[in-house]
């Protein structure tokens, strides 16, 4: 496939492997976090860590939207979608995270609660267009990737006047998150890290730049990276080069789309319609200060959680999942007892096994089978 089988190629790939096992110390450790979801799917699927020397450790962190999204944010939109006559609309991966009780929104739906799957917040809005006599839900999340979408759909919203349509906005803010895991290092259950593979779509937003206080206050390198498995091999070795040099600074190997300064007319719509929270629940991280946004008061009238007064109540999740620990760093999925047996894509306990992103899932589809190879019993 054009454009993309440059970023497969298994010669390339084999060099780069060669080059950062010539160049990786073998006296120290490289503990490094791919923050983003897509790298992790990508690191599973093409089995980079078979690639690596065993001093060079990938640690999953908590970037797969679905993943860090609260079981108490899940029970609040379960309980909007039982309002009479009310439409809520979301995203596929959404439909499917286990909340209280393990009802999700899917199980809602089959018990008569009316939500709907969409490809885009412009689809709900379609769909209150469609139904003006009934209130129509757009339950927002995603870091700030898919942030921009929604404050594009609020403002269309306010220009067509419409009355019955609003949104749930639970997104979340990358920046923050990075922070809250590095001020986390004194825990004593918290994983060492060295360096950061940084996201790739939340950078082609917020550009590279957001990240270099982040790297000289912690004194950690980034290197942003594409989803490809040449793109994340070679962030692999700019972050061993790096930190073999002492360095700590933010490299954009992902430079056929990121800039520095990231996609200005995004940010100047999401500075119009959002503000920052005083504090977000993360599931996994807990509670994190500045790390998410609200709609501003002047677009209240699309305000999810004004107009349906949502209160908000934590919810533990449940008890035979590690979700918490696997988007902390401090847990492999296979640490899990319930991986791949009481919890399977198919019937998710927790939300890292929902979405492809989650590291459960992506260890599911693609690493089991490589650790049964490697022990001789694979199918």
């Amino acid at each position: 496939m054009k454009y993309i089988d440059a970023f497969r190629d298994g010669e390339l790939a084999r060099r780069l492997a060669a080059a950062i096992a010539a160049e990786a110390d073998p006296a120290r450790q490289y503990r490094l976090m791919e923050f983003c979801g897509g790298h992790t799917h990508a690191i599973a699927r093409y089995g980079l860590p078979d690639l690596l020397p065993a001093n060079i450790r990938l640690i999953h962190g908590p970037g797969c939207p679905v993943c860090v999204l609260p079981a108490g944010r899940i029970d609040s939109a379960i309980e909007l979608a039982r309002e009479p006559g009310l439409i809520l609309c979301t995203y596929a991966d959404t439909l499917r995270v286990p909340a209280s009780g393990g009802v999700s929104l899917l199980k809602a739906r089959a018990a008569g609660a009316d939500v709907r799957m969409v490809y885009s917040c412009d689809d709900a809005l379609t769909i209150a267009q469609a139904h003006p006599d009934r209130q129509v839900v757009f339950f927002a999340i995603g870091f700030e990737t898919t942030t921009p979408p929604t404050a594009a759909v609020i403002l269309r919203a306010q220009t067509l006047g419409l009355a019955n349509f609003s949104v749930f906005c639970n997104h979340v803010l990358t920046p923050a998150a990075m922070v809250h895991i590095m001020e986390s290092q004194a825990d004593p259950d918290a994983v060492a890290l060295d360096g950061f593979i940084g996201p790739a779509h939340v950078s082609t937003v917020i550009g590279y730049g957001a990240y270099e206080g982040f790297a000289a206050q912690y004194c950690r390198p980034v290197v942003i990276s594409g989803f490809e498995p040449l793109d994340v091999m070679q962030s692999i070795l700019m972050l061993v080069r790096q930190l073999n040099d002492g360095r700590a600074e933010v490299e954009n190997q992902f430079s056929r789309v990121v800039s520095r300064e990231g996609n200005l007319k995004a940010q100047a719509m999401c500075e119009k319609v959002f503000e920052l929270r005083d504090e977000y629940d993360w599931r996994g991280l807990g509670t994190v200060p500045l790390s998410a946004l609200r709609i501003r008061a002047e677009y209240a009238a699309f305000d999810a959680e004004r107009r349906f007064a949502l209160p908000y109540r934590a919810v533990p999740d449940h008890k035979a999942c590690e979700c918490a620990a696997i988007l902390r760093g401090q847990k492999q999925p296979a640490d899990c007892r319930a991986f791949g047996t009481a919890c399977t894509p198919e019937r998710p306990l927790g939300a890292c096994m929902v979405s492809s992103e989650g590291a459960c899932a992506a260890h599911f589809t693609y690493d089991r089978f490589r650790a049964a190879d490697k022990n001789g019993d694979a199918a």
